[in-house]
């Protein structure tokens, strides 16, 4: 007998190591990919160095200095363009992708053809940002079609330079936003909504609940964790807007810096070497990014415990 249980005991595997095992290769590209550049920025933003013309300033350690210099610059004006772009192209887009994923996943409304209406919607998400604001910067030029189109119509007396003005600009940034992002929102929100019980819509039909209630009531309350998930998302790639407004306003952000973001703002220090204060404001983008995030979670999910304390 004793024999018997030392020889089933010696049979048993420990699974546990194995999890460990499988998570080796998670942490081993986070730390060389990402939390080693996180501690080397921040350790060169305590540095003085940068080119000027040919000679090679630093690297002179200078504290905090590199911080002070960002903020004594335009920096809460570049965050100030940042999310208003953000948020001209992240409401439009939240609504019609609600609107939509609550269309394609109701089962009663039987939409012919929804497949194919999915596809078309999530295409603009594949092409190249650089790419589609090369397409809006022909379309809105002066003399490009849409001018055109206007004038033949009767709406314009003349060409409208819609790149020269500063809603113009801003508009035209958060349409191009909109279109690209709201198909991939569109198929996470449907997601959402397709693992809700049907039982539970039906409960509420045979209430007496119309459409409206059953989605402020149940539908809403329910996709809360994803919804989340889609603000904080999209609030952290806002953040980091750069490719679409780079190339819009040819790295200038016209009108008078008013499209200027801080990947943008950025990018100039890091395309003059002046990889100090590059090194700061990468710093400072993300606690910013940190702060943002960690303040819209905690609000949503406090609004919603709050909620269902009181059900």
């Amino acid at each position: 007998m004793v024999k018997e249980k030392k020889a089933k005991t010696r049979k048993k595997v420990s699974y546990a190591k194995w999890g460990y095992i499988f998570l080796i290769p998670f942490f081993a590209t986070y730390t060389i990919f990402s939390l080693i550049p996180l501690i080397s920025t921040f350790y060169n933003s305590l540095f003085e160095n940068y080119r000027s013309g040919l000679t090679q300033i630093g690297p002179n350690f200078v504290g905090l200095q590199n911080y002070i210099s960002i903020f004594q610059s335009d920096l809460l004006k570049y965050f100030g363009n940042t999310m208003i772009l953000w948020i001209i192209g992240f409401v439009p887009q939240i609504i019609v992708s609600l609107i939509l994923a609550v269309w394609f996943a109701d089962f009663r409304m039987r939409l012919k053809g929804s497949t194919f209406f999915k596809t078309i919607i999530y295409m603009p998400n594949v092409i190249m940002a650089a790419s589609f604001a090369m397409l809006i910067f022909a379309l809105f030029s002066d003399d490009g079609p849409m001018n055109n189109l206007l004038i033949k119509a009767g709406l314009s007396d003349g060409p409208i330079r819609f790149l020269a003005t500063v809603w113009g600009t801003r508009g035209l940034i958060g349409l191009m936003n909109f279109m690209m992002w709201f198909g991939n929102t569109t198929i996470l929100l449907m997601a959402a909504i397709m693992g809700v019980d049907a039982s539970l819509f039906e409960a509420a039909s045979i209430d007496g609940a119309k459409s409206f209630q059953i989605f402020t009531k149940v539908t809403m309350p329910i996709i809360r964790p994803i919804f989340i998930y889609v603000l904080v998302t999209s609030m952290i790639g806002g953040l980091q807007m750069f490719d679409v407004p780079q190339v819009l306003t040819n790295a200038k952000g016209t009108p008078d810096r008013t499209s200027m973001t801080l990947i943008m703002f950025l990018n100039n220090h890091l395309y003059s070497k002046n990889y100090g204060m590059a090194g700061a404001l990468s710093v400072i983008l993300f606690f910013i990014t940190a702060v943002l995030s960690m303040f819209v979670f905690i609000m949503l999910t406090s609004s919603g415990n709050k909620k269902g304390g009181r059900n």
